[in-house]
């Protein structure tokens, strides 16, 4: 039997998930799990239970459990709702919770935006932006940006922005307001469809730490 067949490997977000998810493995039954501080380090291996942890950025999980990169993967649930992949995902998880949000400048009666003829908004959420403002029978430019969305109505190159809200508190210090929730979004759990059958036992063990352990919502 191979080294890969033995280990089950699971794709961790970086960035605004990653210590949650971290504490959450903890909390879970991987103790001993921890990415070394101010290291580059991307890749953790759990001895004892032959588990193998990988960091990588929210919006490649899915995709590296779909090319069997990993074969289980922790994202936000907004990525799945956006991309639709070929994925399993059983288990909405008790972390990173958020919404996406649609937001407009504060100056701006809510009123007197939905009434524009044409609305220019920026999002690297490019589908379900486009759904929601078709279904609202409003015809909107989609401007894609991967960073800096709250500051675009500010240069004038956007006047609105349809982006993750948690706090509110970034959307408050660039002069904006949410007028309008889209999608509640949390972490969610992911399997490779193959990753299932080949390494059930070990999924079969995650699934019950996380049932037994925490608040999951399925």
């Amino acid at each position: 039997m191979s080294y890969k067949s033995k280990v089950l490997s699971i794709a961790l977000p970086s960035g605004r998930l990653s210590s949650e998810t971290i504490d959450f493995f903890n909390k879970i039954g991987y103790t001993s799990f921890q990415f070394p501080k101010n290291s580059r380090e991307l890749i953790y291996f759990e001895e004892s239970q032959q588990i193998q942890f990988v960091l990588v950025r929210n919006q490649d999980v899915p995709l590296i459990v779909l090319h069997g990169g990993a074969d289980v993967g922790i994202c936000g649930r907004d990525i799945l709702l956006e991309n639709h992949y070929d994925l399993t995902y059983p288990l909405f998880l008790p972390f990173g919770f958020c919404r996406l949000s649609l937001a407009i400048p504060k100056d701006i009666e809510k009123e007197e935006f939905f009434k524009k003829k044409h609305i220019r908004v920026a999002t690297k959420y490019v589908n379900l932006t486009k759904e929601f403002f078709f279904k609202r029978g409003i015809n909107a430019e989609i401007i894609k940006l991967h960073g800096s969305i709250e500051i675009s109505p500010i240069l004038n190159i956007a006047d609105c922005i349809v982006d993750l809200v948690s706090t509110g508190r970034t959307l408050q210090e660039n002069g904006l307001i949410e007028i309008e929730k889209i999608i509640d979004s949390s972490a969610a759990l992911i399997i490779n469809r193959s990753s299932y059958y080949i390494h059930n036992q070990k999924v079969l063990e995650l699934f019950k730490k996380i049932r037994t352990s925490s608040n999951t919502l399925f």
